[in-house]
């Protein structure tokens, strides 16, 4: 009964941190190249009582022996790094990457972050930032007297200025792929940062080597589905409560053994 107390427990543990990360999945249902998340656990030990080919006799032997479980726990909260549906703004200096790959930001600190956001604008002066106001680590600069820029799908930027038709290359966006993606660490505000974990950026041209193309006007809109995180959700709900019946049943038979008269 009191192992089954704590077997419990560790179950409601599971499920409270499973339901708080459906919760951060709902709540971003809507950021931009937001990757939801996902809790992952495995079983605790087992407290063997007899084990498997234990002799139950001069010719016979326990054919599964007796082992009960002591519950579980969290082993990861892992990043689902699949692409987000792509929505056209009409935007010029949106960008989207279809495909594997990140585009690279300079940090206060001067370390660099790694982001899918691209809702990118020109700063005061003409460099290409994020909402936030880092810049861009490509160095992409528009002058005032731009009126048109162009992003290819292998990321080269060119622009038209006043009173000319010729295009103008500024530089090129490249782009940035890590051999375990899901590994990153997240800083919040959309950026990432490389861990042992994730690996050293791999830094090249959009579309070549593995890594995605861009797309001029498109941003890449949150990988969440709703209908699942809902379904999930209550799933994870009803295996709370699950737990917390575990728990009482433990509790009434404790209750009733101490009722026990001699």
């Amino acid at each position: 009964m009191i192992r089954a107390l704590y077997t419990a427990t560790t179950g409601m543990k599971a499920q409270q941190l499973n339901i708080d990360t459906i919760s951060n999945n709902i709540s971003n249902v809507n950021t931009q190249g937001y990757k939801k998340q996902r809790a992952e656990f495995s079983t605790l030990m087992s407290q063997v009582l007899e084990y498997a080919g234990t002799p139950t006799s001069a010719d016979t032997m326990s054919p599964t022996g007796i082992e009960i479980g002591l519950g579980v726990r969290a082993t990861g909260v892992k990043k689902m790094m699949g692409e987000g549906t792509l929505k056209e703004t009409g935007n010029n200096l949106d960008v989207a990457i279809t495909g594997n790959g990140f585009f690279q930001i300079d940090l206060p600190d001067g370390s660099i972050g790694y982001s899918r956001d691209g809702s990118f604008t020109r700063d005061g002066n003409g460099d290409l930032v994020n909402s936030d106001g880092y810049r861009l680590s490509d160095g992409i600069n528009i002058p005032a007297n731009a009126t048109q820029v162009n992003i290819a799908t292998n990321g080269q930027v060119s622009i038209i200025t006043q009173g000319n038709t010729a295009a103008q290359n500024i530089g090129n966006i490249q782009v940035a792929t890590f051999i375990n993606p899901a590994g990153l660490h997240s800083l919040g505000n959309n950026l990432y940062i490389e861990t042992d974990a994730s690996g050293a950026p791999i830094v090249g041209q959009a579309g070549l080597d593995g890594t995605g193309e861009l797309r001029q006007g498109f941003l890449e809109l949150s990988n969440v589905a709703l209908v699942e995180e809902m379904t999930d959700l209550i799933m994870g709900q009803r295996a709370y409560e699950a737990g917390s019946k575990a728990i009482k049943v433990s509790d009434e038979m404790l209750q009733t053994v101490n009722q026990l008269k001699r």
